[in-house]
């Protein structure tokens, strides 16, 4: 999961810190929970969904590099079938193997692209919330992942310049001075091919499938850089002029290739069960992530990391199993499931880190069994507090994890020359 940072050193966790390899106790796990106010575990929204297909983005900027490849392969004697359309209608191959390549296709014409970009974030909550926020002006939008969180001005509505630079004019007129127009000239785009049988096929979208419901995809060509996963596969066009290779996988299946990666199989099988919870509740309440690309939700750290079929345990089979179409509700909604693998000991309520509205179950606890801070009679917010608080270096669950107090230093050139280089990259992505 993500692991968003303080100006102290010490990551922000939402929920209980399940996630580490190392629990040292179960009771510290069940005090953790405490900071779910009003939460209740149910069924019900699980059951119904426990089947459900969700849209993994397992490769999420395939072809931003001419030199990306993808090699999808066929397991224990079985083949893969490959769907792609023709100008005659659906068509079909079967094979072994096939090697995605991309090439740079030249445009008969300079074509111009271009967004009006109301606001960046670091977050998607903070994009969600602030894209309801233009919608409450009346300004369509949708929540888009270029290299940050941004929200846009709807395309499709905005669907001109005239129309994208009229809208900028009005909002300027109301003293916005943050939203702007990227714009850029394509004079080429990528193209996804792959060879077989001596013909070159070029699409930019194809579906793969093989008998056994397992596929193994290995990206560039080191044969260590390689994933096995179940359901099928569909390399498919984004948003940003590359392409995205998704996997249609259902949701319990999914669950196999998450749990055993955020928490390890060393914890207790009851925590382990509690993780299967929380991340099958994530995966339900975030599929609207990337609803801009048609897909759901990623498989890094910015979501929960997936790993597919790679490496699944018997254990954590047992705890997925075990707890099939448990969710935790608030209010009988879908509760965000937010967690970390290190609090630096104590976590944060919702607002501390994100805009959008209050998540009332989402509260600050302290990270310790042994009452190692009372946060109501000496509360972070003041200083001296705060700086006795980091001084302790005993007394909390993870007080043996490397990063649970670390100090980093820099000169400001440093940092200036960290941004501009970051900033640099992020111009050279989006001219690409």
């Amino acid at each position: 999961m993500r692991l968003q940072m303080q100006q102290s050193g010490n990551p922000l966790q939402l929920f209980s810190d399940l996630t580490r390899q190392t629990l040292k106790t179960w009771a510290s796990a069940a005090l953790m929970s405490a900071c779910w106010v009003g939460v209740a575990a149910t069924t019900a929204w699980g059951q119904s969904n426990a089947d459900r297909v969700l849209k993994v983005g397992v490769v999420q900027r395939f072809g931003e590099k001419p030199t990306d490849t993808l090699t999808l392969k066929a397991t224990g004697g079985d083949r893969l079938t490959i769907n792609y359309a023709t100008v005659d209608g659906p068509a079909t191959l079967t094979t072994d193997s096939i090697k995605l390549q991309v090439a740079e296709r030249p445009l008969p014409v300079p074509l111009v692209d271009e967004r009006v970009v109301l606001s960046t974030h670091r977050s998607f909550e903070s994009a969600e919330a602030s894209a309801l926020e233009w919608q409450a002006r009346g300004i369509e939008t949708e929540v888009a992942n270029p290299d940050r969180w941004q929200v846009w001005a709807k395309r499709d509505v905005y669907n001109t310049p005239l129309l994208r630079r009229l809208l900028l004019q009005s909002l300027q007129a109301q003293g916005d001075t943050t939203t702007h127009i990227q714009t850029r000239v394509l004079r080429q785009m990528p193209q996804a091919y792959w060879i077989l049988n001596g013909y070159r096929y070029n699409r930019h979208q194809l579906e793969v499938t093989s008998g056994n419901n397992a596929i193994q995809v290995q990206e560039g060509d080191r044969a260590n850089n390689s994933r096995l996963y179940g359901g099928r596969l569909r390399l498919q066009l984004n948003a940003y002029g590359s392409y995205t290779l998704v996997n249609d996988v259902p949701l319990e299946t999914y669950l196999r290739g998450v749990v055993p990666h955020e928490i390890g199989i060393s914890a207790p099988p009851t925590a382990i069960e509690a993780q299967a919870i929380l991340a099958r509740t994530y995966a339900l309440r975030n599929l609207r992530r990337f609803t801009i690309d048609n897909y759901e939700i990623c498989a890094s750290t910015d979501c929960q990391v997936y790993k597919g079929l790679t490496e699944v345990f018997a254990v954590s089979d047992r705890a997925i199993a075990a707890t099939r179409g448990e969710v935790l509700t608030y209010n009988n909604e879908l509760v965000d499931a937010l967690y970390s693998s290190n609090a630096g000991g104590v976590t944060a309520p919702f607002n501390d880190v994100w805009d959008g509205p209050e998540r009332p179950y989402l509260r600050a606890v302290v990270d310790s069994v042994a009452n190692s801070w009372d946060l109501s009679s000496r509360p972070l917010q003041n200083e001296q507090n705060f700086r006795a608080f980091m001084n302790l270096k005993k007394g909390f669950n993870e007080d043996d994890w490397e990063l649970f107090r670390w100090r980093e230093e820099a000169t400001l050139q440093g940092i200036a020359d960290v941004l501009q280089n970051s900033c640099n990259a992020a111009i050279t992505r989006w001219r690409r």
